[in-house]
């Protein structure tokens, strides 16, 4: 009789999974369909339209140089064909375990190579960019599996609520366009050596622009512009900023406004500032405040009867007392979730077995062909770092992280394929081994994706 209650128990546990399991197909499926129909409407419209203007379209594709005025016209309504400039090589093979941001993972690698397609001399295009330390990349989400998107969004940071997708970063949007900024390492030739990306190998890249902190990061803006007016009465040349070298220098300190650098992410947040660094924040802004107190008088009429000749009425100064900004105004603001998430970092731990396996990866350098190389990495301690900030950022889908019983995760580094466990607020790296085929990555992939738990896989944490 036990064991017949014991079998019973054990199909009723399975039906029950099974049930789950079809219920999440047939919401999968209604996905898809809901997706299908969209993309169907898109592409009548898109062939409607292409009908209406076929001629056009014709003549400039022919004789684009002799109809100068139709391409003209096609890039005044927008419709324009981008060509990549180039395709990223990354240490990141495939998206399970990319980083979603590039201050997660400062220490990623990458390269960028100029198409010849684009430029007869491609490294002609990058005179001069080797003087910034950082570059703004514009690139294709080529990876989003569908065209569809939606105008609400669940953002994995924010636990499955639901906000505007113009509010978030999420690479389903209307027009699968990414922007991230990188590190620039160095410039060889025609290629591009990049650091803290987050972008996976193969993305189509689109453009290229320097980071320039004195017209990108509002702070940045108004104290060089508080110190400007302030050692000079007329305008500089802004071209000027760009060689000083204590500006360059602060390039590469992230700026928090556009979420997407380490440092002042940290420096302004209220959880992380000290006593003594919230005494010399205020007194910093005190200071700024006055310094624009001392540019733009409160009582600009006493200056006028002394410094303009008499006969004659001064013009409105554009600098006005109105354009004083201190405190929060002196910053720029973003989302309160993005620094203060409903879910936590993860602690980041490694077994024996997992610290002894990943030192037997050689730099990327090493001419070493006994052990496993590194393709991007500098050694097994980038490698570690780089984990640290994966993990700890919990890569996880929401539906993996609250409704999937399966706790093991495999994602790829460079070329090691990473082993790891999550529990409650940690995650602990079980295995490292060197990526063996690309049929391989693909069934890692798979697994990670799937929400089976097998048993089986728990042995690998006892290894």
């Amino acid at each position: 009789m036990c064991s017949c209650a014991e079998q019973v128990r054990k199909l009723t546990q399975q039906a029950s999974v099974m049930r789950r399991e079809i219920k999440n197909l047939r919401q999968q499926i209604d996905g898809s369909m809901r997706a299908h129909k969209k993309q169907v409407s898109s592409l009548q419209s898109m062939l409607t339209d292409c009908m209406k203007h076929d001629d056009r379209l014709q003549s400039v594709s022919k004789r684009p140089s002799h109809n100068p005025g139709g391409m003209n016209q096609l890039l005044e309504q927008g419709r324009i064909q981008t060509v990549p400039i180039g395709y990223i090589s990354s240490c990141f093979a495939v998206k399970t375990g990319t980083p979603r941001q590039p201050t997660i993972c400062s220490s990623s690698r990458a390269s960028l190579k100029i198409e010849l397609s684009v430029f007869n001399n491609p490294e002609h295009s990058l005179v001069g960019l080797e003087q910034y330390s950082h570059i703004w990349i514009i690139f294709l989400f080529h990876k989003n599996g569908q065209i569809s998107y939606k105008a609400k969004v669940k953002p994995p940071r924010l636990n499955g609520q639901r906000v505007g997708v113009y509010s978030t970063r999420s690479p389903h949007r209307p027009n699968a366009l990414g922007l991230t900024l990188a590190k620039l390492e160095r410039i060889t030739g025609d290629t591009l050596h990049l650091s803290g990306v987050d972008i996976i190998a193969g993305t189509p890249v689109l453009d290229i622009k320097p980071y320039i902190p004195d017209y990108d990061s509002p702070k940045t803006r108004t104290h060089d512009a508080n110190s400007e007016y302030k050692q000079t009465s007329s305008f500089t040349d802004p071209m000027d900023l760009d060689e000083e070298p204590d500006t360059l220098e602060t390039s590469s300190e992230p700026s928090s406004e556009l979420s997407v650098c380490p440092a002042a992410a940290s420096a302004f947040s209220s959880s992380e500032r000290s006593g003594s660094s919230e005494v010399t924040d205020v007194l910093e802004e005190v200071k700024n405040y006055l310094r624009q107190q001392q540019l733009f008088p409160e009582n600009p009429d006493e200056d006028k009867n002394t410094d303009t000749p008499e006969g004659t009425s001064a013009g409105p100064n554009p600098l006005s007392s109105s354009s004083l900004r201190f405190g929060h105004e002196d910053y720029s603001t973003i989302a309160a979730w993005v620094r203060a998430p409903p879910i936590s970092n993860l602690d980041v731990r490694f077994t024996a077995n997992a610290e002894k396996e990943l030192k037997e990866f050689l730099p990327c350098d090493s001419t070493d062909s006994t052990r496993p190389k590194f393709q991007f990495l500098k050694g097994p301690n980038e490698a570690v770092a780089a984990i640290n900030g994966i993990l700890s950022a919990d890569p996880r889908s929401v539906y993996r992280r609250t409704r999937c019983q399966d706790r093991l995760f495999f994602f790829t580094l460079d070329t090691a394929d990473i082993t790891c466990w999550f529990g409650d607020g940690f995650a602990e790296v079980v295995r490292v081994k060197p990526v063996q085929s690309s049929e391989l990555t693909n069934d890692v992939c798979f697994m990670s994706d799937s929400c089976t738990f097998n048993k089986n896989y728990i042995k690998v944490k006892n290894t």
